[in-house]
């Protein structure tokens, strides 16, 4: 049996992310579904060709063929677009290494939404086809960078202040906060139920009532 080779892997990757495309017409949300499956297709493709990253980095990106990234002064975070040969990838090299990793994935989104967008992005009340394709690009950024598994992981760990999250992740606090909220994290509470009812005296023949008892043991916010 013959494997690929190092060159045929990352070759593919690009059409493996666009395999996940329906042919269809999509919903909104069905684009959403879409992007974060790429995200994490993507996700362990990367740990297929780099067990030992910590993630998706520019590198990673950088080293598909036919994407070359550029980093100049511009009045915006990003660009991309296609020169007849390869796609040109222009990143702020004045923003900082989370903002650049973060647009890197965004215009990424972007290739791979390539020939794709009339299905994918279609418009409704709340955005135009281009500002659902912008907002999916974030999406799946977000994704890439901090995913869902990995997000939840930390999170159980104790790990819950935006600030250590995005050291942990190597993104922005503003991209920590928008995937709690994207993943629901950020509406559990960590205050404790109230304890269970103390069972009360109650007459014979009637049914048995129970008092509500405060928790004394609520954990002080530290």
């Amino acid at each position: 049996m013959t494997y690929p080779t190092h060159t045929e892997q990352k070759v593919s990757t690009l059409q493996r992310l666009r395999t996940l495309t329906p042919t269809r017409d999509c919903t909104f949300a069905e684009s959403l579904q879409v992007a974060e499956r790429q995200a994490t297709k993507l996700g362990s493709l990367v740990a297929e060709l780099d067990p030992t990253s910590d993630g998706i980095d520019l590198r990673h990106i950088k080293a598909l063929p036919r994407i070359r990234v550029v980093f100049e002064s511009l009045p915006v975070s990003g660009m991309s677009h296609w020169n007849g040969y390869e796609w040109i990838v222009a990143i702020s090299g004045r923003d900082s290494l989370a903002r650049q990793r973060f647009t890197l994935l965004h215009e990424f989104k972007h290739i791979i939404d390539h020939g794709h967008t009339t299905r994918l992005y279609r418009g409704d009340r709340k955005r135009s086809a281009s500002e659902q394709a912008e907002a999916a690009a974030d999406y799946f950024a977000g994704c890439a960078l901090i995913p869902r598994r990995n997000l939840k992981s930390a999170w159980g760990r104790g790990m819950q202040r935006a600030a250590d999250l995005a050291a942990h992740f190597g993104v922005s606090e503003h991209a920590v906060r928008v995937r709690l909220s994207q993943t629901g994290l950020d509406r559990i509470s960590d205050q404790p139920a109230e304890r269970c009812a103390r069972p009360v005296r109650t007459p014979r023949g009637q049914r048995q009532q129970f008092q509500i008892l405060p928790n004394r043991y609520q954990r002080v916010a530290s």
